[in-house]
């Protein structure tokens, strides 16, 4: 199967059909299973390598529900009250987890050392600090990603990528944080020569890294790659990929909620 054309990427960048079932969730799931299994045959990759993180964003709890019903154990979520809110309503369902995808801000991290089992967007040592506190306290630690700005939009949070290697020195000093890879995200388009640099920036900085990371930092994970585009980042080596729209459906807001122009910072990861 060849990768996916522009035409392609442009379709899976609209409108999703909203998940309303337990079928309609295992059909969505199924759906996306098989376009990463395709995406690793292309490359030779074992579809057992990459992770599949649904992500649950503005949802409501009964859409959650009949979501973890289909199977779903692990959901990712921008906004910490919002992760919070359905955390507390949710926490019959012992074995569901959480992780944070979006910006932390430091006044935030005492929630997340509570109930986050994953946090993808680290990109300050003063978050840093402060998570590792708080989870110190609740005598907890935390998976961690670095997140990466690959595009170089002044509107999207990460480190520039010549920053990440002097910051990866640091983490450990904060022993709660498990360091476990990279995150980005890529420019929305839906040419592919625009968006699969983007990917290749992060594996490439990854390998750079790796001889050098200083010990207990894992780079073993790259996080990259949404509905529109997972594809690609699995053809340029991610191993965990956050859906939402492919398995829940369309948003209310239209994609200039998610994805702003450069006077605004992005709201979340798709």
């Amino acid at each position: 199967m060849p990768s996916p054309t522009d035409e392609t990427l442009h379709q899976q960048h609209g409108r999703y059909p909203q998940a309303n079932s337990v079928e309609d969730f295992r059909r969505n799931l199924a759906a996306v299973q098989q376009r990463i299994a395709a995406a690793c045959a292309r490359v030779g990759r074992d579809p057992a390598s990459v992770r599949l993180l649904p992500v649950s964003k503005t949802f409501d709890e009964a859409h959650l529900r009949l979501a973890y019903a289909a199977g779903c154990r692990l959901l990712g979520e921008n906004k910490v009250q919002e992760a919070q809110r359905k955390w507390e309503a949710m926490a019959d369902l012992s074995d569901l987890r959480w992780s944070v995808i979006g910006h932390l801000q430091t006044n935030k991290a005492r929630q997340v050392a509570r109930f986050a089992s994953e946090f993808q967007a680290l990109d300050s040592l003063r978050v840093a600090q402060e998570l590792d506190r708080r989870l110190h306290s609740e005598g907890r630690q935390l998976d961690v990603f670095v997140q990466v700005n690959t595009s170089g939009e002044a509107s999207k949070y990460g480190l520039a990528p010549e920053q990440v290697g002097q910051f990866l020195q640091a983490l450990p000093g904060f022993p709660a944080l498990r360091v476990r890879g990279l995150m980005t995200l890529a420019l929305f388009s839906a040419d592919v020569a625009r968006v699969r640099p983007c990917f290749v920036r992060l594996r490439e900085l990854r390998q750079r890294l790796r001889q050098d990371a200083p010990a207990g930092v894992g780079l073993d994970e790259l996080s990259m790659g949404m509905s529109g585009d997972f594809e690609v980042a699995i053809e340029e080596g991610a191993t965990v990929v956050r859906v939402g729209q492919a398995i829940f459906g369309a948003r209310a807001m239209p994609d200039s909620y998610y994805w702003p122009t450069a006077d605004a910072r992005p709201v979340g990861h798709d």
